[in-house]
C-alpha cells in the first residue's frame, strides 16, 4: 500500500518511472547468503581448468559485477580486487591482471548503478557491454605490453559470452529474492 501511494505520487508529478525486475526498491534486497553463496560458487567454478581457455567467459567477473550493481552495500570494488588477486594467484600469471579487470568492471558498474536499476536485465546487459569491453581491453593491452606478445582475439568471444550470460545468470541470481518478495506481498 505504501508503494502504491509512492508510485501514484510519482505519476501525479508527471514523472515516468520504468520498471525493472524489482531491483530498484530498497525493500527487495537479496539475502546475504544468496549474494555470498553465489560468489563463492562461481569462484569455485572459476578454479576449474576450463576457464583457462582463451574464449571461456569470466563468470566470476560477471557475478561480482552483477552484485555490485544490485547489492552495492555488500559487494564493491574491494570484493572485486580481492577475488581478482585470488584468481591471479591461482593462474600463476601476472599478479594484478584479473584484479585490475575486476576493479575496472566494478567501477563501471558503480558509476552506472543508479541508471542500470531502472532497466530490465536485457537493457542492463546492453549497458554493461562497454564496461566489460573497456575493463578487459585495458588489461589485455597491459599484459601484451608487459609480456611482449599479443594474446590474439579469442578473448573477445569470452567477453561476448559474458555479456550474453548477464540475462540468464542475473535472472537466476534474482530468483530467490523475487520469490520471497512475491510471498511477502501476498501476505500483506
Amino acid at each position: 500500500m505504501r508503494q502504491s501511494r509512492r508510485i501514484e505520487s510519482l505519476g501525479s508529478a508527471g514523472l515516468v518511472r520504468t520498471q525493472g525486475m524489482g531491483a530498484d526498491e530498497i525493500d527487495l534486497r537479496s539475502d546475504a547468503w544468496v549474494v555470498w553463496g553465489s560468489i563463492t560458487a562461481f569462484f569455485l567454478l572459476s578454479l576449474l581448468p576450463w576457464r583457462l581457455m582463451p574464449m571461456a567467459p569470466d563468470l566470476l567477473m560477471l557475478v561480482v559485477v552483477f552484485w555490485a550493481v544490485h547489492e552495492p552495500r555488500r559487494v564493491g570494488m574491494f570484493t572485486g580486487f580481492v577475488l581478482g588477486l585470488l584468481i591471479d594467484v591461482h593462474d600463476a600469471g601476472p599478479l594484478g591482471q584479473y584484479a585490475l579487470t575486476y576493479v575496472l568492471a566494478c567501477y563501471g558498474a558503480v558509476v552506472l548503478q543508479r541508471r542500470l536499476l531502472r532497466f530490465n536485465l536485457w537493457r542492463q546487459a546492453l549497458h554493461m557491454v562497454p564496461v566489460f569491453v573497456l575493463a578487459r581491453v585495458v588489461t589485455v593491452a597491459l599484459s601484451a605490453l608487459v609480456s611482449g606478445t599479443w594474446p590474439g582475439w579469442a578473448w573477445l568471444i569470452g567477453l561476448a559470452l559474458v555479456c550474453a550470460l548477464w540475462v540468464p545468470i542475473g535472472w537466476l541470481l534474482l530468483l530467490p529474492g523475487n520469490r520471497l518478495a512475491s510471498m511477502s506481498a501476498s501476505t500483506e
